[in-house]
């Protein structure tokens, strides 16, 4: 017999019967470790990307104009986040239908395999135009495997916490994905520093990629380990086509939260993973000083959203959303003018600075979501809203700052995007309902 097919009881019943699943202490830190786990090594990978743009533009896409070089391997690095919204299909209805452990299995997988095969991948200048194309191939399997990964964590964590620890156990996926992409960031910093700039040039950049496997296989093992919530008794069964569902019944939901993660999407990839570039091209900062400079705001990022998250079970999702947008919005140009500045501990406070705004606001972000949206096509729902905005607009910032400073001739110029991210997400900030206690 099923969940399911059985008497579903009062409402006081299904409330001990969810409350005698939920874990222990020891269950809670299993299940933190898988959640985080595929986290680390997705966006492990999509840092070091990032960080070593210049090089694979010089390597995979070579001109006589290091701009074009630099905006096409940012191209490939969009293309892997626009393939997002496919990856949420996916992962949605293996997630929805199946569960949320086999989705997050298998999407940890997806990304494991083809970081080691960039590491190993000959250039433009042995295969031809073979290996741009191969390498758009494998950035587009990451980016299939991202597409379903950070949010079926999302909905695994939120659903596996008390109502007054959701938002604390949410920011521990964004954890994940900030210790990945500061781990990235640290790994390419030790290899800019132990190096010669010429021997990165030429292979160095390739280690990060390869050391890329032994973190995929760590998280593959966390999350085989790890058993979900079952549904409780008289549960509704789910539905054959969860995609399908969420989009006839929960579509305005879908867009109320694609459009509240635009700030998250463009000050994320603006600040952690653009940053490095533009301190290098813009700034004329050296690598190995760049990287140790993200590193450092990217520490600070994780802390500020697990604080985050844990103030927003305290005093709602709302406030932090509403203040750290408005804050965005008002300290986006001064900060940036900071980051401009040729002084490290000026770049330093920059960098810090937007850290914690972006922090405040993501913090409590992983609850809101799951929060407003039911159950049945939790995980279809919260992918492809989300997946949206980070596909559309996040994975192409670093390409549209780029873009911005060459038309305008403007060094402040990613400052006046932001500034247009932060103004939307505060329109859908101030219009949202608050969630934090509400049940799920």
């Amino acid at each position: 017999m099923e969940p399911w097919e059985t008497p579903i009881g009062s409402d006081d019943t299904i409330a001990a019967r969810s409350q005698a699943h939920r874990p222990g202490a020891t269950g809670r830190r299993r299940l933190i470790l898988a959640g985080m786990a595929g986290n680390v090594m997705e966006w492990y990978d999509f840092s070091v990307y990032g960080y070593f743009a210049a090089t694979l533009g010089r390597h995979f896409f070579p001109s006589a104009d290091p701009v074009a070089s630099l905006l096409a391997a940012f191209g490939v690095f969009a293309a892997g986040f626009l393939i997002r919204p496919v990856g949420a299909l996916l992962f949605g209805h293996i997630g929805d239908r199946f569960g949320r452990q086999k989705a997050l299995t298998l999407s940890v997988l997806c990304m494991a395999v083809p970081t080691f095969l960039i590491g190993l991948l000959p250039d433009h200048q042995q295969i031809g135009v073979a290996a741009s194309v191969l390498l758009v191939g494998l950035r587009l399997m990451q980016g299939l495997s991202v597409g379903g990964e950070f949010t079926t964590s999302v909905v695994f964590l939120v659903e596996s916490a008390a109502p007054e620890r959701r938002g604390f156990m949410g920011s521990w996926s964004l954890f994940g994905a900030n210790a990945g992409m500061l781990l990235g960031s640290a790994v390419g910093a030790l290899t800019s520093t132990i190096f010669a700039a010429a021997a990165v040039d030429a292979w160095g950049w390739r280690v990060p990629f390869l050391l890329g496997l032994a973190v995929g296989l760590a998280g593959l093992y966390l999350r085989r380990q790890a058993l979900e919530i079952p549904p409780p008794r008289g549960a509704e069964p789910p539905p054959a086509a969860p995609v399908r569902e969420a989009f006839r019944t929960q579509w305005r939901a879908m867009l109320r939260v694609a459009v509240l993660n635009v700030l998250f999407a463009v000050g994320f990839y603006m600040v952690a993973v653009y940053a490095v570039t533009y301190m290098q091209q813009i700034v004329h900062v050296r690598a190995a000083e760049a990287l140790d400079l993200n590193t450092l705001s990217l520490g600070v990022l994780v802390l500020t959203q697990l604080a985050a998250g844990a103030l927003s079970d305290r005093v709602g999702r709302k406030p932090l959303l509403v203040g750290s947008a408005l804050g965005t919005l008002a300290l986006a140009w001064p900060l940036f003018w900071l980051m401009h500045q040729p002084v490290v501990s000026l770049m330093l406070m920059g960098q810090l600075g937007f850290a914690v705004l972006i922090g405040l606001f993501s913090g409590g972000l992983p609850a809101a979501m799951v929060e407003v949206l039911p159950a049945r096509v939790r995980v279809s729902a919260v992918s492809i809203a989300y997946n949206l905005s980070l596909g559309v607009l996040g994975g192409t910032t670093p390409m549209a700052a780029t873009y911005l400073l060459a038309w305008s001739h403007d060094a402040l110029a990613p400052a006046y995007y932001l500034m247009g991210a932060a103004a939307i997400s505060l329109g859908m900030a101030l219009r949202w309902r608050e969630t934090a206690q509400a049940p799920v």
